[in-house]
């Protein structure tokens, strides 16, 4: 595999930074792990999931609001990935590891696996975040043109006007075969996964079979073949694409910066990592504190990529911190005010990415 190594001679942004949160936490006597807000929060969105699960199940509804209740379990997913998931399996969830670990496995719940999530996410994307050839939320791929370095294709012309339907089947896509071909691979894109131990081995095929259960043999039976399969993809429809764009807004917008690395090829960054992390990671809608709970402080990427074993809850008292450490070392601070104005950034770069590498060299050309 690539490898990639970061100037961390030059550290003192991060060590300045992590003084300052540090000193921030033990002033308020607080812990950095999640508290009342993220436990409320967990009780509000699985207890939610449940009654729309079993109302879906127990009762005899009519179509229209059928398929509504489907969206939104959908939507209740997505949002029960960002909040809950995402912080057990960065750890940040509770100081208890069994509770992380018990949380973490809401992943399973949702049709994905915690172990190939801790190691894609956790560890490929944070250390080598918009890093071509090894980041797999990047992953080069024909379909869509996410950075400059990836090969084109003229199918990419339009991909702005089809990302939503891709982004769409990406839950499904993400259940039937990318975490099959992790595990039978044993690869996450170009790099090695851990091996996996009987314990490993028993969750992922236990949790797959319980979700094809609970999710397409008992609700087929229920429903009809039919009504359940139009069920299960709005469900998927819809959590594909909350997913798809809360993730995309942090990374592949206009303000952020990508790097490139072949396969086999060592290269160093002239930076250390978490100046690395600022400027490839972007914020929105800081402001909005409906926004923040239910995309799980996602819209406060820099912070999360700067202080991954830090609850979401935290975030947006961290952020002024961060800013005026960013400001300090002359170091950009992305961000977007609003999350319209990130989605039309995000749009805009896909756009511009589907034309011909030749044609965007000339139109900069033009601009400069």
């Amino acid at each position: 595999m690539a490898k990639i190594t970061f100037d961390n001679r030059n550290n003192q942004f991060y060590l300045s930074l992590k003084t300052a949160v540090d000193q921030y936490f033990e002033t308020k006597r607080i812990k950095k792990t999640g508290d009342w807000r993220l436990y409320i929060k967990t009780i509000t969105l699985i207890g939610a999931a449940i009654a729309i699960y079993s109302s879906l199940m127990f009762f005899s509804i009519s179509t229209l609001p059928a398929l509504l209740l489907c969206g939104l379990l959908g939507y209740i997913f997505a949002c029960i990935g960002f909040s809950v998931m995402h912080d057990a399996n960065h750890g940040s969830y509770s100081t208890k590891p069994w509770l992380n670990d018990a949380m973490g496995l809401t992943a399973n719940a949702l049709g994905a696996s915690s172990f190939f999530w801790k190691q894609k996410h956790n560890i490929i994307h944070h250390t080598y975040t918009n890093v071509d050839g090894i980041d797999d939320d990047i992953a080069k791929s024909p379909i869509i043109r996410q950075c400059e370095s990836q090969k084109w294709v003229p199918a990419h012309k339009i991909q702005h006007l089809y990302l939503l339907p891709i982004y769409a089947l990406s839950s499904i896509f993400w259940l039937f075969f990318m975490d099959f071909t992790k595990y039978f691979t044993r690869k996450i894109y170009t790099t090695e996964a851990w091996k996996l131990n009987t314990k490993n081995h028993v969750i992922f095929w236990g949790t797959k079979i319980l979700y094809f259960t609970f999710y397409m043999i008992i609700p087929a039976m229920v429903w009809g073949f039919g009504p359940w399969l139009l069920g299960f993809m709005v469900l998927h429809a819809v959590m594909g694409v909350t997913l798809s764009l809360v993730f995309q807004l942090a990374h592949v917008v206009e303000n952020t910066e990508f790097e490139t690395v072949a396969l086999d090829e060592t290269k160093h960054i002239e930076s250390a990592w978490a100046e690395h992390e600022v400027r490839t990671s972007s914020n929105f809608a800081m402001g909005n504190p409906v926004i923040s709970w239910f995309v799980g402080g996602l819209n406060f990427q820099i912070e999360h990529h700067l202080f991954p074993r830090v609850s979401h809850v935290h975030y947006p008292a961290i952020s002024k911190i961060v800013m005026e450490k960013c400001k300090e070392f002359n170091l950009p601070y992305n961000k977007y005010d609003t999350m319209f104005g990130a989605v039309a950034s995000h749009f805009r770069v896909m756009k511009t990415l589907g034309q011909k590498p030749v044609a965007i060299k000339r139109q900069q050309a033009q601009a400069a």
